[in-house]
C-alpha cells in the first residue's frame, strides 16, 4: 500500500551529481555492433588418459588420429604440443556443430580432456587521452566495472537507444557530436514551464540545455521560492558522456558503450522539473503515446534517470512502499512494453529516492573504489546492485579529488560556454554517475541479446555483480536499512545486499552473462491428471550469433523413484501428469552451440503447468541498427549542434577556467564538510 504524500508542488527532482569540469575531444573508430565472431571450430586440444613418459609423446598424434576416425571425423593435423597436449584438427563434420563434437571427444573413454582451441587477443583498450584518468572502466579498484574486458566481446549495438531524462544535452560537445561521428538522437523538451525550461517556450524538438542556473534574485519569485542558488551543472551533458563519448579517438574521454544511441529527453530545468513532465517524458521515450507530443521515431529500450528526491513524508516500513502510485503505474507500463528503467538510488543518504525506490526499476546506489558504500548514496532494499559514484580520498585545500566520474561537461556559469571535461578538481561525483554506468552495461548486453526482457537484464546484472569487500576500518562500520527518513548513514560503510543490492557491477561479466541462452517453455494442450503432457522449449532462443544446440529434460522432485520422461533430450519432451496432491519439479537446460547454458524450472501439477520461464525468448537476439542522419549543423536548429537554438559557443580562457574552478569548489565547501565527496544539496521547490 502506498502511504499519502505531501501535494508535490514541484517534486524538484533533484539532479543526483556533485561537481566537475575538464579538458576537449571528437572522432570514433568503428567497432564489431555484435559479439567477436566464434572460435575456430575445427580445432581442438585433447589429451588421452594413458600416460606416456616423453619419449612416447612423439607416437601419441597416431592415437589422436584414431581417435578422431573412431568419431567420424577427418583429421587435417593432430600434433603434440607439450606435456601430453596435443593439437587436433579436423574438417567440420556436416551437421554437426562444435559443441557436439566436443561432447564426443570428451566422452571418449580413453580422452583425459579436450578443448576447443580458441583464438585469443589482446583486449580492446580505447586510445582516448583521458581514458588513464577513467579508473572506473579499468580493472585497477576494487569497485572497478572492467569495461575492458567488456569491449573484448563487444563495444555496443546501433540497434540500441538508451534515452536519458535529464536538463538536455550540449548537442555541440564534440565528444557527443562532431563532424565525424554523432552518438546523439535529437530527443525532445519536455519541460511544459517556460520559466523552468529557461528558454523562453514549453515543450519543443529542441532537447539542447540551456542552462540550469538559479540566481540569488531567482530565489526571490514565488516560482523559484526555496530553491538552491548555484550554476548551470550541465548535467545531462555528463550523463551522456558516461553513456556513451565518441571512443577510440585519440582524444577526450571513453564512453561505456562505443556503439548505439543517447535520446535526450529534457525533464529537467531551473530548479529541477515537475512529476507530470517526468512522467510524460518516460512515456515518450518508450515510445508510448503523449498527448499534445509527436510521436518519438526512435524509441528506447533503456531510459536512464539520474534524477529523483526523497519523500520526508513517507516511512519506508516495507520495500517499495514510498513510490507513489503515478510512477509506479507508468514504471509497470515502460516494462511491459520492454523497457528497462535505471534510476540513481539518491544523494542523501537515508531511504532511495523517488523513482528509484519503485518496483520494477533497476536502482544503483553508489560506491567508493574500494567497494564500501559511498557516505552520501542512499541506500536500502530496493536497490538492484551498486556502481562506482565517485569519492575523494584528499580532502586538503587544493588537494584533487582522485577518483572522481570524468566525463563531458561545460565550462559555462549560466549559458554554455567552451566545452570540456571533468577532472580531479572539477570533480564530479553522485550516484547521478552509477545509474548511466548500470545503464551503459545494459546497452552493451542488448548488444549481444536483444532478447532480453527488463526483468531478465536485471537478474543477469545482479547474477553477475561481485561481492562486496569489507573495510574494517569504515567509519560507518557495517550499512543498516533505513528505518525512516532522517536515519541518514552519511559516512562510508560496508554493503550488505539489504543495503546496496546484490553486488558491484561488473560489465565483463554482465556481457558473458547476456550471452547466455534463454530457456523457454510452454505446454502443448490442457494438463489432466494421468495424462501426458507435452512441454516445448523450442521457443528457447540464443543470444546474437550463436544457436541452440540441445535441450535437456529432468525430474529434480521427486528425486527418488522419478517418472520417465519422453524426449529427454528433444525440445518437445513428455511427461504422464500427476494425479492429485502430488506435484512434479523439471529443470529444463538450453545449450547454444558455444556451450553456454541456460535453465527454467517447471511445476507440474494435475491440472497446470507453471513456470517462470517465458513461453517464447524472442527472435531478435541481433537488434536492428536505427538509422539517423545528423541535419546540417547551421539548420538553426540547437538540437544539430549548430548556432541555433539553445546551443552555446563561446570560452574562458585558463585563469577564468581556474577562477570559475575555485569558486564552485568554495560554494560546496560547507556541503562538503564532514565527508568526503558531498552531494550538491538537492533542489527542493
Amino acid at each position: 500500500m502506498h502511504r499519502s504524500r505531501t501535494p508535490v508542488r514541484f517534486m524538484a527532482v533533484v539532479l543526483l551529481l556533485a561537481l566537475g569540469q575538464a579538458a576537449a575531444a571528437p572522432l570514433p573508430a568503428a567497432a564489431p555492433s555484435t559479439p567477436q565472431s566464434a572460435p575456430a571450430a575445427q580445432r581442438f586440444l585433447v589429451r588421452l588418459r594413458s600416460a606416456y613418459g616423453t619419449a612416447g609423446y612423439a607416437a601419441a598424434p597416431e592415437r589422436v588420429s584414431a581417435l578422431a576416425a573412431r568419431h567420424g571425423l577427418a583429421p587435417t593435423e593432430a600434433r603434440h604440443i607439450a606435456a601430453g597436449l596435443h593439437l587436433l584438427r579436423i574438417e567440420a563434420p556436416a551437421g554437426r556443430s562444435t559443441t557436439q563434437t566436443l561432447a564426443a571427444l570428451r566422452g571418449d573413454p580413453q580422452v583425459a580432456y579436450a578443448d576447443i582451441d580458441q583464438r585469443r587477443h589482446a583486449l580492446r583498450t580505447p586510445d582516448d587521452s583521458d581514458f588513464t584518468q577513467q579508473w572506473y572502466l579499468q580493472n585497477s579498484q576494487p569497485a572497478a566495472l572492467n569495461a575492458v574486458g567488456a569491449w573484448d566481446v563487444t563495444t555496443g549495438s546501433l540497434g540500441v537507444v538508451i534515452a536519458d531524462l535529464d536538463t538536455g544535452v550540449l548537442f555541440n560537445h564534440p565528444d557527443l557530436r562532431n563532424n565525424s561521428a554523432n552518438r546523439l538522437l535529437p530527443g525532445y523538451d519536455m519541460i511544459s514551464n517556460g520559466a523552468v525550461a529557461n528558454d523562453g517556450g514549453g515543450r519543443d524538438a529542441d532537447a539542447s540545455d540551456p542552462g540550469d542556473w538559479v540566481t540569488a534574485a531567482d530565489a526571490k519569485t514565488s516560482q523559484f521560492s526555496g530553491c538552491t542558488v548555484g550554476n548551470s551543472s550541465w548535467h545531462g551533458t555528463r550523463v551522456a558522456g558516461i553513456l556513451g563519448a565518441i571512443t577510440d579517438n585519440s582524444q577526450g574521454v571513453a564512453g561505456l558503450s562505443w556503439q548505439g544511441w543517447i535520446e535526450p529527453v529534457r525533464v529537467l530545468g531551473k530548479c529541477g522539473g515537475y512529476d507530470s513532465d517526468i512522467i510524460a517524458a518516460m512515456y515518450w521515450a518508450a515510445g508510448l503515446p503523449v498527448s499534445g507530443v509527436p510521436a518519438n521515431p526512435y524509441p528506447a529500450q533503456i531510459i536512464n534517470m539520474s534524477l529523483g528526491s526523497a519523500d520526508s513524508s513517507c516511512t519506508p516500513t516495507s520495500v517499495n512502499v514510498c513510490c507513489p502510485q503515478s510512477y509506479q503505474s507508468v514504471v509497470d507500463d515502460l516494462i511491459g512494453a520492454g523497457v528497462l528503467v535505471v534510476a540513481a538510488a539518491g544523494n542523501e543518504g537515508g531511504p532511495v529516492d523517488t523513482p528509484a525506490d519503485c518496483a520494477g526499476v533497476a536502482a544503483v546506489a553508489g560506491l567508493r573504489h574500494i567497494g564500501t558504500k559511498v557516505g552520501y548514496s542512499s541506500l536500502g532494499p530496493e536497490i538492484a546492485l551498486s556502481a562506482p559514484a565517485g569519492n575523494c580520498v584528499n580532502t586538503g585545500g587544493g588537494q584533487p579529488c582522485l577518483f572522481s566520474i570524468v566525463t563531458t561537461t561545460n565550462t559555462g556559469t549560466t549559458v554554455p560556454a567552451t566545452n570540456t571535461y571533468t577532472d580531479e578538481y572539477n570533480f564530479n561525483v553522485g550516484t547521478s554517475f552509477s545509474a548511466p554506468i548500470v545503464a551503459g552495461i545494459a546497452g552493451l548486453m542488448l548488444a549481444v541479446n536483444g532478447n532480453l526482457t527488463p526483468d531478465q537484464i536485471v537478474r543477469r546484472l545482479q547474477k553477475s555483480a561481485q561481492a562486496f569487500p569489507v573495510n574494517p576500518t569504515a567509519q560507518g562500520g557495517t550499512c543498516h536499512v533505513p528505518v525512516s527518513p532522517s536515519d541518514l548513514q552519511t559516512a562510508e560503510c560496508n554493503c550488505t545486499n539489504q543495503t546496496c543490492g546484490a553486488g558491484m557491477a561488473n560489465a565483463n561479466d554482465a556481457v558473458a552473462e547476456a550471452l547466455r541462452p534463454i530457456a523457454a517453455v510452454s505446454v502443448v494442450g490442457a494438463v489432466q491428471a494421468g495424462n501426458p503432457v507435452t512441454l516445448d522449449a523450442s521457443g528457447s532462443a540464443a543470444a546474437c550469433q550463436a544457436s541452440i544446440a540441445s535441450y535437456a529434460w529432468t525430474v529434480t522432485q521427486p528425486s527418488s523413484n522419478p517418472p520417465p520422461i519422453q524426449n529427454a533430450s528433444s525440445a518437445r519432451a513428455s511427461i504422464v501428469a500427476p494425479t492429485a496432491p502430488a506435484t512434479y519439479t523439471l529443470q529444463l537446460t538450453v545449450t547454444d552451440n558455444q556451450g553456454r547454458a541456460d535453465t527454467a524450472t517447471v511445476v507440474l501439477s494435475s491440472t497446470a503447468m507453471q513456470s517462470t520461464a517465458p513461453a517464447a525468448a524472442g527472435t531478435n537476439a541481433c537488434l536492428a541498427a536505427v538509422a539517423y542522419s545528423v541535419p546540417p549543423p547551421n539548420s538553426g536548429s540547437g538540437a544539430a549542434g549548430g548556432s541555433g537554438g539553445h546551443g552555446g559557443g563561446g570560452g574562458l580562457d585558463p585563469l577564468s577556467l581556474l577562477g570559475l574552478a575555485a569558486g564552485l569548489l568554495t560554494c560546496r565547501a560547507r556541503a562538503q564538510r564532514g565527508f568526503p565527496g558531498a552531494p550538491l544539496p538537492p533542489f527542493r521547490a
